[in-house]
């Protein structure tokens, strides 16, 4: 398996998408909402996740011709997405995106978000309490030094597996529904690819963005958010399934 491919070679939209590959990993630990607890075993499965946030450029690619191509905020081809719903991304975005690649791409789960930023099969080793350091300066923008906007993508250090920004700049929707109590719900040794509650009024997002201090940073730290709401602080990653890759697209 290829450790990375190219969406959209060849034009402003391009983007990376970067192998990260399964294991058991320990979820969950402090969280402001105190929300994390307890901490729990999980198995998942391999899956591509993008290097970078959608960027505005993507965005406006794909959203091409219709009222919420430039939605944004902080405007700049290479900065994150913001100003996107749960429900825009979900009814409109991965649809027409979709219809252009032909790949399911989606939003990650709340558990495939934290294992990629904890460093996926690293991360025991190595357990920073952001995305890639202890030091949030070394890979994140927030309160501190955002100068109070968002700032272009891939500035910062990666984390273990490539990944930018997963701390800071721009929280990032996940496709589970938020249920402050769900990790106590499992009495599973291990949890194998939770997808969050079966139903619920609210979304949540991770990461931590440009306005927060370091405690929302965290990769354990949860938040959440209306589906419907539009916020300058939010964005989106996209993963895609290792078991819907179209046969030949990616070796």
């Amino acid at each position: 398996m290829q450790d990375s491919y190219t969406e959209f070679e060849n034009t402003p939209a391009a983007f990376e998408m970067l192998w990260v590959e399964g294991g058991v990993f320990e979820m969950g630990g402090e969280s402001v909402l105190g929300d994390a607890l307890p901490v729990h075993s999980v198995k998942i499965d391999s899956f591509w996740m993008g290097e970078f946030t959608v960027t505005q450029a993507l965005w406006a690619y794909v959203m091409a011709g219709t009222e919420k191509e430039n939605p944004s905020d902080f405007k700049g081809a290479n900065r994150p997405v913001e100003k996107v719903s749960h429900d825009d991304i979900m009814n409109e975005f991965l649809p027409k995106l979709k219809a252009m690649t032909g790949l399911a791409y989606r939003l990650p789960t709340e558990a495939e978000w934290e294992y990629a930023a904890k460093g996926g099969k690293y991360g025991q080793k190595y357990p920073f309490e952001y995305a890639g350091s202890n030091k949030l300066e070394e890979v994140g923008w927030y309160r501190k030094n955002s100068q109070n906007e968002i700032q272009v993508v891939g500035l910062k250090t990666p984390n273990l597996l490539g990944l930018y920004d997963m701390s800071g700049n721009v929280w990032e929707w996940c496709s589970d529904w938020y249920d402050k109590d769900f990790y106590s719900a499992s009495t599973a040794a291990v949890t194998v690819n939770p997808t969050g509650p079966t139903t619920g009024s609210l979304r949540v997002f991770r990461g931590g963005g440009w306005l927060n201090y370091e405690r929302y940073c965290r990769s354990t730290n949860r938040d959440y958010g209306w589906p419907g709401i539009r916020y300058d602080l939010v964005g989106l990653r996209l993963v895609l399934s290792f078991s819907v890759v179209q046969a030949g697209k990616i070796p």
